[in-house]
């Protein structure tokens, strides 16, 4: 039996349907009264309802599971302590039940943040719930470090970025937008995901999936923007304004535009490897333009 928290997610969705194809025994976990549980109709799985951040919610959720897909977790959130009760003593609940019930194969879907968390709490929150599944001895683990996870209309983190974009006559964009990224469609974070369940390549490692082809944040901007068949001048601010404006709205708005976190996340540089991936479980992703042209048809090249 494999278990997946946050299964009825965007993401955990298409890993579910994928592994219950695959003739696998499959068990998601997601929140009582999810709204988007009915993205599992018609797939072969199991549904139990719990939340990661009440230990107590879990009981017998693990009974006969050998395998766990650890996706359940917050990107946005306006506190610390969300972030902190979610995606660390979560994930350590989760662990904890994993292991009582003599599972062997732990999968973390953490974020590429993780390997630069300074300055973002949402960062340090996976990297601290990365070092709890290193931690235990009784099983096995491998992490995942997606970076910018995108689809048609899909990924929380792309939403926002695409909607900024299209909000103003003039896109005001962050610094000079020269960071390299590597967006990785959503279809094949899934397709890698799924050779890892119970896979001896992937014991105790952590893996980057990116996309297969790197860009400027600036070009990734003119790309979502062609995707939507939108062309419109780009504003480059200096990162000081940008940050001082940043730490105004966040002090006074309730949902700022702006954040300290999102700066930091657009002029971080992400020109990860995944050499390993592709020898220990064939990850073989397509490029961003080739993965938007997917989602949203052909445009014009930017």
């Amino acid at each position: 039996m494999i278990l997946v928290t946050g299964g009825a997610g965007v993401l955990g969705s298409r890993l579910v349907k994928g592994l219950a194809s695959g003739g696998h025994k499959v068990r998601v976990l997601t929140l009582a009264g999810d709204p988007f549980v009915g993205r599992l109709d018609a797939t072969a799985c199991e549904i139990a309802y719990g939340d990661v951040a009440d230990a107590a919610s879990l009981a017998r959720i693990f009974d006969g599971v050998k395998t766990v897909y650890h996706l359940a977790a917050v990107i946005i959130a306006r506190d610390r302590e969300t972030l902190q009760r979610i995606n660390v003593e979560g994930t350590r609940n989760v662990v904890d039940g994993a292991e009582r019930a003599g599972a062997e194969h732990f999968i973390y879907v953490s974020s590429i943040s993780a390997a630069s968390p300074e300055g973002s709490d949402y960062a340090q929150s996976k990297l601290q719930a990365e070092e709890i599944v290193k931690s235990r001895k009784g099983m096995h683990y491998t992490i995942v470090r997606p970076s910018l996870i995108y689809g048609k209309d899909q990924g929380q983190e792309f939403m926002m970025f695409m909607e900024s974009l299209l909000k103003y006559p003039v896109v005001p964009f962050v610094g000079r937008g020269l960071a390299r990224k590597n967006p990785v469609l959503a279809d094949d974070v899934v397709t890698g995901l799924i050779p890892i369940a119970g896979n001896p390549k992937a014991y105790d490692k952590t893996y980057y999936f990116v996309g297969g082809e790197e860009i400027t944040i600036h070009d990734l901007a003119r790309l979502m923007l062609a995707c939507r068949g939108v062309s419109k001048p780009i504003l480059r601010i200096p990162l000081p304004l940008c940050r001082l404006a940043a730490t105004v709205m966040e002090k006074t708005m309730k949902n700022p535009p702006l954040t300290r976190y999102a700066i930091s996340r657009i002029e971080h540089d992400a020109p990860f490897s995944i050499a390993e991936a592709r020898e220990d479980l064939g990850y073989d992703p397509v490029g961003v333009t080739e993965g938007l042209q997917r989602c949203y048809g052909q445009f014009a090249p930017r």
